[in-house]
Parts: C-alpha cells; structure tokens; sequence
C-alpha cells in the first residue's frame, strides 16, 4: 500500500468527500454538507487534504483558522476541524499522515499551535490523537439556548 497526500481542490473528488464528511456526521443535514464541500475546497484559507491509496481516495482531513482554541496560548492557531479515514483503511498511518499535512500547513500559515476536538465518547479518536502527540487540555458540555 502506498498513500500518498494532497490538497483537494473542486472537481473529481468532491462528490467523495462529501460522502465521508456525511460519514463522519451521519445526524447532519445531507444536503447542507453537499452544498459546503464545493466552496470549502475552493477556500485559500482552508485546506482539505486527501490520503489515496493508488488513485483512490480513502481518507481526508481539513484544517483552518480559529481566533480562539481552548487552551491555546497564540492566536490565530491552526485548528483540525475534521478527518475520516475509510474503516477499512485505519490504523495503517493515514491519519498520522493526514496530520503531518495538517502540521506543515499551519506552520506555513506562521500558526504556532495545532488544535483539535473530539466528541466525549468518542474514545477511537482520543487515542489517535494522543498517539499522534496531542495533549488533552479540556472536556467540554457546550450548551445552546434557541432565542425567539
């Protein structure tokens, strides 16, 4: 297997990532993650990367700017908003992978710090991200009230 990394931009691979980013939210809206992934691929300010295995794409990553990141001490800092590697494609370095694009971009981005979340169950991506060098700095419940 070999995997290579690259920024994604509109075109062949669109239609893919928003079938991962529907896997990774599956309680999103389908459609409203369609209509981002176009747009977001064309941002300069934010980079999507896919992993192909060969010519197939089997995982991706995006990363942009956040002002504020919970227990950051720069800011701006880079900030990992999402990655999905294929389920039968995980634990083979992709992510690990994914990352190291994530980190040189932020770096060229003149960010001093990485950061990124996870849901509080979802224990699979606490130990990557621990695996891959982050320190967990937070748990957080958010919390929303609808105004009228």
């Amino acid at each position: 297997m070999t995997i290579t990394i690259r920024r994604v931009r509109p075109g062949a691979d669109e239609a893919r990532i928003t079938r991962m980013r529907q896997s990774l939210w599956p309680d999103e809206d389908r459609a409203a993650l369609a209509s981002e992934t176009g747009p977001m691929l064309a941002r300069d300010d934010y980079a999507t990367f896919g992993a192909y295995d060969n010519a197939t794409l089997v995982g991706f990553l995006e990363v942009g700017r956040r002002d504020i990141a919970e227990s950051a001490t720069t800011s701006p800092v880079g900030y990992v908003e999402a990655v999905w590697v294929e389920p039968d494609h995980r634990r083979r370095g992709i992510a690990r992978a994914l990352f190291e694009a994530a980190k040189q971009w932020a770096r060229a981005q003149g960010f001093r710090e990485l950061g990124s979340d996870a849901d509080l169950e979802n224990t699979e991506s606490h130990a990557m991200h621990g695996r891959l060098g982050f320190e967990e700095t937070e748990r957080l419940v958010t919390f929303l009230m609808k105004l009228d």
